[in-house]
This record gives structure tokens, C-alpha cells and sequence, in this order.
């Protein structure tokens, strides 16, 4: 990992130098359609053009002690009776251009995707729209079913610590080598990754971040994503506080000093209000290459540190291109 003898300012100059290396001068924005967004420096014109599918409704088999399925509650329930493919022929008659095919996960942390594997294939083929597949963990006839289908990109969590991934996610004998194996397939096959690391996972402390980006740097990958916890009613988390934006900050810099090729995205989720735009300020400061749903002023300063924005709706940030 990165020296820790530097400080925090000195990470900060070190990140953002990296940056202007290896990338152009331009940051992007996301505001896709997972929910409503207008800041006046950036207004969704077409809340359609992405949207996000669950498979399995609100129904999930692990019940996440930092989600407890509320995630899923705002995706576009599948109606079995109608069909994936059905589906989404009418979102696109409804000016959807891409969407994010997610849901619940099994007991074994894999989203049963599989069961719908031809109608994805579909999708691709005969409606030319872009995919973004959450899949959880993934075996091999998963991952090559995947590639086989042309999907563009495959985004999940992965977790760098035991302790996280038993008392968080609930799942039963896995390890981080499995999260490791599941790189490791879909690098094996092609297909464009988009990991997420959770800032703060482990109930607000940052525990298997660094570990979760080794692994992750270990393979090919599209771009790494980087959310922060944030407490949601109802949850067992509910009252359990976000790292400080501090640590998320620093966390962001060692990212991209770690990776130093690679495109590095703030995601959807993370913390609001002053916690939001400190994160946010940190991200831009730090070398990071998007957000999605920027605070307000962000796309200002960008643009004070001499970075040029390019505003995107029809994906999210894990991006579909």
C-alpha cells in the first residue's frame, strides 16, 4: 500500500499529481435515474435513461445488517408474468437507453441472474440496449454465461475482511478468497468489472478496505467504485455512525496512488449533507475521475482545480461504456 508517512496534504498533492499523469483534465458527473436529482449546476433531463431492475423484488436472502433489502425498494420490481426481456422492450419504448440488472442475494451471496440468463442475451441482441449486471459472488458457469451474453459491465462488492463479510453480510463460510476466485473468473472470461469497496462497512470503522483494494488491483478492471456507508432506517445500522469524510478522504487518495491507471468513481451511496459535500470535495481533491449525484458547488470547484465536467444520464457511475 501507500506510504504512510505522508501527510494528509502531502497525499492529497500526491493523488491529484497522479491524476493529471495518467488522465485528461475532464471529471465526470452521474445522475442516472435511481432517483430524483437537480442542483443548479446540473438538472436530469431524462430520469428514464437509466434505471435499475431487481430480479428478486425486495426479497433477499441475507438481510445485511448495513441493508436489511432497503436498497432494493427503489429498483423496478420484475414481474415474472411479464418477463425480463418484455420488460425492458418497454422501458426502451419509454426512453430507457441502459439499465442496472440487480437483486437480493442467495444464501451463498450470488444474485440469481442465471434463471433469466437468455431473456439478458435478448436484451443485447434484439433491443441494442447496455447492461450493467450486480451479480454478488459468481461460479464459473455464471461468469461465462455472463460473457456469453455480451452484457457491458459486471459491478459487486467486495469485502476484505472475514469479520465484515460474517457479521455484516451474514454469509456463512465464505471468505475473501472467495471474493478473490469471483475476480478471478470474470477476469478469466473478459468482462468488463466496475468492484465496489464500502467505505466503512464494518459497522463506521474502515477494517478491509486496503485488503478489498489489493485484491481488486490484482486483476483488470474497468473502474473501481468507492461508496461510503451511510445509516438506513430500519436497519440494525440504523444508529451506527459513517467514517469521518477524514478517512474517506484518505482512503480515496491511497486509491488512486494504488491504482494509479485506473478510473476510480465516487458511487451513489454515501452520506448527505455537510458529510456529502466534505466527501465529495475530497474526491475531486484527491484525483478521482466521477461522481454520481455531486454535492452542490462540487462541479464548481472541479472547475476551479482546472478540471473540465462532462455530465452523464444514462448510466450510473459504474458507466456502461
Amino acid at each position: 500500500m501507500v506510504s504512510t508517512s505522508l501527510t494528509r496534504e502531502e497525499l492529497f498533492r500526491e493523488a491529484f499529481a497522479v491524476r493529471r499523469q495518467n488522465f485528461p483534465n475532464d471529471i465526470s458527473f452521474y445522475a442516472p435515474g435511481l432517483k430524483h436529482y437537480s442542483i443548479p449546476e446540473f438538472e436530469q433531463k431524462n430520469p428514464q435513461a437509466f434505471l435499475p431492475i431487481s430480479l428478486t423484488g425486495k426479497a433477499c436472502a441475507l438481510d445485511c445488517d448495513h441493508c436489511d433489502a432497503k436498497i432494493l425498494e427503489p429498483m423496478l420490481a420484475l414481474d415474472r408474468r411479464e418477463g425480463l426481456f418484455e420488460m425492458c422492450k418497454r422501458l426502451k419504448e419509454q426512453g430507457t437507453e441502459s439499465v442496472l440488472i440487480s437483486g437480493g442475494s442467495k444464501k451463498n451471496g450470488q444474485v440469481p441472474f442465471m434463471l433469466h440468463i437468455d431473456d439478458i442475451a435478448r436484451i443485447k441482441q434484439e433491443l441494442g440496449m447496455k447492461i450493467m449486471m450486480h451479480t454478488g459472488l459468481v461460479d464459473e458457469d455464471m461468469a461465462k454465461g455472463l460473457a456469453d451474453a455480451g452484457v457491458d459491465g459486471v459491478a459487486l462488492d467486495i469485502i476484505g475482511d472475514d469479520d465484515t463479510i460474517r457479521d455484516v453480510y451474514h454469509l456463512e463460510g465464505i471468505t475473501t478468497a472467495d471474493f478473490d476466485k469471483t475476480l478471478a473468473l470474470l477476469a478469466k472470461y473478459g468482462l468488463s468489472t466496475r468492484p465496489h469497496i464500502i467505505i466503512g462497512l464494518h459497522y463506521g470503522q474502515i477494517r478491509g478496505e486496503e485488503y478489498a483494494l489489493e485484491m481488486i488491483s490484482r486483476y483488470p478492471t474497468h473502474a473501481l467504485i468507492l461508496v461510503v456507508f451511510m445509516p438506513l432506517h430500519d436497519t440494525p445500522m440504523a444508529k451506527v455512525q459513517p467514517p469521518p469524510p477524514e478517512e474517506v478522504g484518505d482512503f480515496f487518495a491511497k486509491s488512486r496512488l494504488s491504482m494509479p491507471k485506473t478510473t476510480i468513481m465516487v458511487g451513489c451511496a454515501r452520506p448527505g449533507g455537510e458529510h456529502k459535500k466534505a466527501v465529495d470535495r475530497y474526491a475531486v481533491e484527491s484525483g478521482l475521475n466521477g461522481i454520481a449525484y455531486p454535492a452542490e458547488g462540487i462541479i464548481g470547484y472541479a472547475r476551479e482545480l482546472g478540471l473540465k465536467p462532462l455530465f452523464f444520464e444514462n448510466s450510473c457511475s459504474c458507466g456502461c461504456s
